[in-house]
């Protein structure tokens, strides 16, 4: 039988990228005892008050059809969000989508199409093959130097461009690295990408979770605002990935041109949800400043522990749920550590997961309690003392 060429250009994008994430819930799922490092989820659940609204409004009735762009009062307090950052925007700037990863997969649908290129920093998240994929688009490499505290600059940027890129997608603060752009990087590269004609795709699903100073975005910059379009959820800020609440914020025109897309897809997310969602962007909850504390803490923990050992360089955070490693100097590549480190107790995601860039890098969680965090390093300690 036949399929589409969708199929073939995600054909590797997909499970293998957390084989040792899947083969560690295995694992686990037959008694083993592993502290698990692999995924970005967050370790405290959402306000109670999050859940109570969202049971009120099912009780309401709001479990129907939802707007195909987004329900009314999600809609505003999106744009009252925005609104803060740069003064012209209103709900006619908003599209609802289940998640950032919807968000992503669509806007890069609406906006890129085969033969186009993309540019991303690497490292990269490990979805963002198969939203630039998923097209026909391919992406385009920028080199993330660890000499640069792994952020993206206008020069590596402007290297990268070809007669075919189209797209930048930026994130910042960054995933897996930790790494915060501040507002003068974050100028130069938009003017890299006035200067070739390109769209700004600002992933910010991070931007409650900086750890010390401000976040900057591109979408700010009225400069900008034709070619920025800003994507985000409560997934992160709010603790609520299971959800599937999120945004893309841009132009006007985007909006109206990605509406019959999103409505073939989908129709917004659940009213019920939708209500949750107003509610937590209209409240002043203390579930970010709780989770920033706690990464942030235990960030040290690992980096101050972790960098002692030979053939181990820590890269601590700037902002988010994970740290890097290099583990280079262990004689070993970051799939062979991840994989062998995995017998020893611990799981944590190869670099390999996360682009070209990111052979010789593992990354763990920040998203276990404290005395987690000690014994792993305990573990880690042992393993790496055993090579």
């Amino acid at each position: 039988m036949k399929y589409a060429a969708i199929t073939e250009r995600l054909a590797d994008t997909g499970g293998a990228k957390w084989a040792i994430h899947q083969r560690c819930r295995e694992m686990k799922a037959q008694g083993a005892d592993i502290i698990e490092l692999t995924i970005g989820e967050p370790d405290q659940p959402p306000d109670p008050q999050l859940f109570e609204v969202c049971h009120q409004s099912m009780l309401a009735g709001r479990t129907g059809y939802s707007s195909g762009r987004g329900e009314p009062e999600l809609l505003e307090a999106i744009a009252a969000r925005y609104m803060r950052r740069r003064p012209d925007v209103d709900a006619d700037n908003v599209m609802c989508f289940p998640g950032t990863q919807t968000a992503l997969f669509a806007t890069m649908m609406g906006l890129t199409g085969p033969g186009d290129g993309v540019l991303v920093g690497d490292p990269f998240y490990a979805t963002y093959e198969g939203v630039i994929r998923a097209s026909g688009a391919h992406r385009e490499s920028v080199p993330l130097r660890p000499e640069n505290g792994f952020r993206l600059t206008a020069g590596d940027l402007e290297a990268a461009i070809t007669p075919q890129s189209r797209v930048l997608l930026l994130n910042s603060p960054h995933n897996p690295t930790g790494a915060v752009l501040t507002a003068e990087e974050i100028a130069s590269i938009g003017a890299v990408c006035q200067k070739h004609d390109l769209w700004i795709v600002a992933d910010e699903v991070y931007e409650e979770l900086v750890f010390d100073g401000d976040f900057a975005s591109p979408f700010d910059s009225p400069d900008l605002a034709d070619r920025v379009i800003a994507v985000s959820s409560i997934s992160k800020s709010h603790a609520a990935p299971g959800f599937r609440s999120g945004w893309a914020v841009g132009p006007h025109e985007f909006c109206e041109r990605l509406l019959p897309l999103s409505e073939t897809m989908l129709f917004g997310n659940q009213p019920f949800i939708a209500d949750m969602t107003a509610f937590a962007l209209n409240s002043d909850l203390p579930t970010s400043a709780r989770m920033r504390q706690s990464y942030k803490h235990r960030a040290s923990l690992f980096a101050d522990r972790l960098e002692k050992l030979e053939g181990m360089t820590a890269y601590r955070p700037q902002a988010g749920m994970f740290i890097i490693l290099d583990v280079s100097g262990t004689g070993l590549g970051g799939e062979d550590f991840a994989w062998r480190l995995l017998q020893a107790g611990v799981a944590v995601m190869p670099g390999s997961s996360f682009g070209d860039n990111a052979g010789k890098l593992v990354r763990l969680s920040l998203t276990v309690p404290d005395e987690s965090v000690v014994e792993a390093c305990d573990r880690i300690a042992r393993f790496v003392e055993g090579l």
